[in-house]
């Protein structure tokens, strides 16, 4: 196995010039995407960002073709991951997504969760990030030899770098598995993996046009805030250098927004799909009903203050941390997006000047894309 380049250096992927994008806020399942074919791109590049409530995964630089599939994974034998298969072809791929791989079956996202399996929240990440990976694959139908680029949080070196070669170790080399009812042979020959969020900051810097009060990110001290999941990832770049030994990412995330949400509702699963839907809906949709409740709870009843107080915890850690001379911010991740209005105004009372990441579900999967194009433009320049 070739030893990888490292991800403190991103060759310039910024000053690649992009397409033009919008700041829209993005749904927590985009399922309206249909899957486009990995062959013949030139390319071939997958992108996976392992989220824990979604895996965001893209095979090109468009925020709107970037797939929004459902963390849940549940292993399965052969005849139960067959059994019950009418007309697979014929449904959303992205709600019947399944694998058959080393003689194990493998349900993925809705599916999965169909059968009782939950989030993982607690697990490493380089769990199921294999099934993960081909399940990305097999949704845009890539084939023969491909290039995967994933994110893992930055809990130390350590553990990032432990946890790198692992990953590394997985994806590499060849794959057969029947997606779906089809056969498909992959060889995955070069993998990067960066620290989460990193991505981010690719995407932001690639912008053709970006706000008056947006610096030049490739010559400043930036901090970069993912909020995921899981994991509230905090890294530090000084002018596009990865700064590891300032960078680090802690195991509070939207997890526990939603087990604190949870608690409002009797009968209510911090990891049901269904809550995680209701809360990031718009004002006045904000409705869920736990399975055997009579009537549904109106989550604005009690999800402003819930909202407040979790922002203010979230600037809390981030003041925390934030090195002294660092004057702004990326915000990304879902929720970025979700506690945006709040987290901005309190970061503004710090004197500390706030950006979102636009969109900011997707851009850390996008700037993972950008990166890969990057490194395998550079190996070509170099034959």
């Amino acid at each position: 196995m070739t030893e990888q380049p490292p991800v403190a250096n991103p060759i310039n992927a910024a000053a690649i010039p992009m397409n033009r994008v919008t700041a829209t806020p993005s749904p927590i399942n985009n399922n309206q995407n249909k899957p486009v074919g990995g062959s013949g791109s030139g390319k071939n590049i997958l992108s996976v960002d392992l989220g824990r409530t979604s895996t965001k995964t893209c095979m090109s630089r468009e925020p709107g073709n970037v797939a929004f599939i459902t963390s849940n994974v549940k292993q399965m034998t052969m005849e139960e991951i067959r059994g019950g298969v009418f007309e697979s072809k014929m449904t959303d791929p992205l709600m019947d997504l399944w694998l058959e791989y080393q003689g194990n079956g493998y349900a993925v996202g809705q599916l999965a969760a169909d059968f009782g399996a939950n989030l993982g929240v607690g697990k490493s990440k380089v769990e199921d990030a294999l099934i993960k990976v081909l399940a990305s694959a097999g949704y845009f139908k890539f084939k023969d030899e491909i290039s995967v680029i994933v994110g893992l949080p930055f809990l130390s070196l350590d553990q990032f770098e432990k946890e790198k070669a692992q990953l590394i170790s997985l994806i590499t080399g060849p794959h057969v598995m029947n997606f779906r009812g089809e056969t498909i042979s992959l060889n995955i020959t070069k993998v990067w993996v960066m620290p989460e969020g990193y991505g981010s900051l690719l995407w932001s810097e690639a912008q053709p046009t970006k706000a008056t009060t947006m610096p030049d990110f490739t010559k400043v001290s930036v901090g970069i805030v993912d909020i995921g999941h899981q994991t509230i990832d905090l890294l530090m770049v000084d002018n596009f250098r990865f700064a590891r030994g300032l960078s680090q990412s802690e195991d509070f995330g939207m997890s526990s927004f939603y087990e604190m949400v949870a608690k409002e509702i009797e009968g209510a699963d911090s990891q049901s799909l269904a809550l995680i839907s209701a809360v990031n809906k718009p004002k006045g949709e904000r409705f869920y009903r736990p399975k055997g409740a009579s009537k549904p709870t109106n989550l604005d009843d009690f999800l402003p203050n819930l909202t407040e107080q979790f922002s203010r915890d979230i600037c809390a850690r981030v003041l925390a941390w934030l090195p002294e001379r660092v004057t702004d911010v990326i915000i990304t991740g879902g929720g970025g997006e979700f506690f945006w209005e709040d987290v901005q105004r309190l970061l503004k009372e710090a004197h500390v000047n706030a950006h979102l990441a636009a969109p900011s579900r997707q851009a850390n999967a996008l700037g993972q894309y950008i990166y890969g194009e990057a490194q395998l433009s550079a190996s070509r320049a170099a034959r």
